[in-house]
């Protein structure tokens, strides 16, 4: 997969927002032609609306695409062109939640963050017999802070 072992946020960034709801055998060739028609964040930022969304044709959920170009506008013009590496500010971001601002700043600045979704908390719950939710801020820092500590673990 060309994102594999990838650093560069703005492709991250990309690659994240194409395989929601994507398959990523579908969304492999739509990431390359992206990326190579928009390479950076000013490419991007600067690209005409309707051009972002023709190479978008296919995909579906055209919101994703409307959200990386307005967002590709604000990092421009917000942060200087450069993908932001805070959570406060990633999160802030239009179109970017909480699973994909932790997958950025991992992959992309290796912060401690941990992906969090149903799957990951089925896990968790069933492997450590926890029977608590992942609505609040609380259950997600809670499960979070679980994450990380499985991390550390592996890593040392």
């Amino acid at each position: 997969m060309p994102w594999k072992n990838e650093k560069d946020a703005y492709k991250i960034w990309i690659s994240e927002i194409i395989l929601q709801q994507t398959r990523v055998n579908q969304g492999w060739d739509y990431y390359n032609r992206f990326v190579q028609s928009f390479p950076d964040i000013k490419s991007l930022a600067t690209a005409d609306l309707e051009k972002v969304l023709k190479l978008w044709e296919g995909l579906g959920y055209y919101s994703r695409a409307k959200n990386l170009h307005v967002t590709a506008v604000t990092i421009l013009e917000k942060f200087n062109g450069q993908f932001p590496s805070s959570y406060s500010d990633v999160i802030s971001l239009k179109g970017i939640g909480e699973y994909t601002a932790s997958a950025i700043l991992s992959f992309a600045f290796d912060q401690r963050y941990a992906v969090l979704d149903g799957n990951v908390h089925r896990l968790f719950s069933r492997y450590l017999g926890i029977s608590i939710g992942l609505q609040s801020k609380a259950e997600k820092d809670y499960y979070q802070r679980i994450a990380i500590g499985f991390l550390d673990q592996n890593h040392t």
